[in-house]
């Protein structure tokens, strides 16, 4: 598979960093796929999330890897580790871990670097098709090296993932089709690679984790990333904050959306 070079703090290839963390990971991981020890709940997160025990195997490894290079992290079960940098990366180990251990196969590994709260790199590797996305800011987004780029359709014919609990429910009889399928950095890939129209959770939900990576994939890609009040979404460098979010190819199916949440 053909990755970009980039650098960024101090003589660090990211694509080659990333890329082999996230095999790293698949290859501690593959065997735990939809068995009971892995989907085995261990404690929780510092959310009060349930962490299940691949999502502990995945976390460990990624903090092992990364912690030397001196670069603050954020991951979804431990939270924040300061090493007093400009740089920090929010991972989410595992988005999607329910997915996997009961047998899913939709879940994947996110990456996201941010100098101060500035994204710089962002990458999610989907581990049972091995599709690797980057998106780096001002030069694009990418699969496998290849530039990718949202595809906006008249709304009556969109794919939106949806995730509410009762908010805008509305928006199911104004477009074709709503999917959910668990991992919401995986579907906000989707959106960057025009697979779908749409994410939307309102559910005050999601955090930066979960979404860090995605955010930066959609914008390169042309897509707009707002909350449910329609102003643009910024990502704070947290594994707690809980927030909506609002991702879609264009205006007018940003409208229809934020109309239906009762945003505008």
């Amino acid at each position: 598979m053909e990755r970009r070079d980039y650098e960024v703090g101090g003589d660090l290839p990211w694509n080659e960093v990333v890329y082999s963390l996230a095999k790293d990971i698949e290859g501690l991981v593959k065997p735990l796929f939809g068995t009971p020890e892995g989907g085995r709940n261990i404690g929780t997160n510092v959310s009060g999330d349930v962490t299940k025990y691949v999502d502990k195997v995945a976390e460990e490894t990624a903090i092992e890897r990364l912690k030397p290079l001196g670069i603050n992290i954020v991951s979804e079960e431990v939270g924040l580790i300061d090493q007093g940098s400009e740089y920090t990366a929010v991972i989410d180990p595992i988005d999607g871990s329910y997915n996997f251990a009961v047998g899913i196969p939709i879940f994947a590994f996110s990456f996201a670097l941010f100098r101060t709260e500035k994204p710089v790199y962002s990458a999610l590797y989907e581990f049972t098709t091995g599709r690797y996305y980057e998106a780096i800011p001002g030069e694009g987004a990418y699969l496998n090296g290849s530039p990718i780029h949202v595809s906006p359709s008249e709304p009556k014919r969109a794919a939106v993932s949806f995730y509410t609990r009762g908010a805008g429910t509305g928006l199911i009889g104004r477009v074709k089709r709503v999917r959910v399928l668990g991992a919401i950095a995986v579907e906000l890939a989707y959106l960057a690679r025009g697979a779908i129209q749409a994410v939307v959770d309102a559910r005050n939900y999601v955090r930066p984790t979960d979404i860090a990576a995605g955010v930066l994939l959609v914008r390169e890609a042309g897509g707009i990333v707002t909350d449910e009040r329609g102003k643009e979404l910024r990502v704070h460098l947290s594994a707690e904050e809980n927030m909506n979010v609002v991702a879609a190819a264009d205006e007018a199916l940003l409208k229809i959306i934020l109309e239906e949440l009762g945003g505008r």
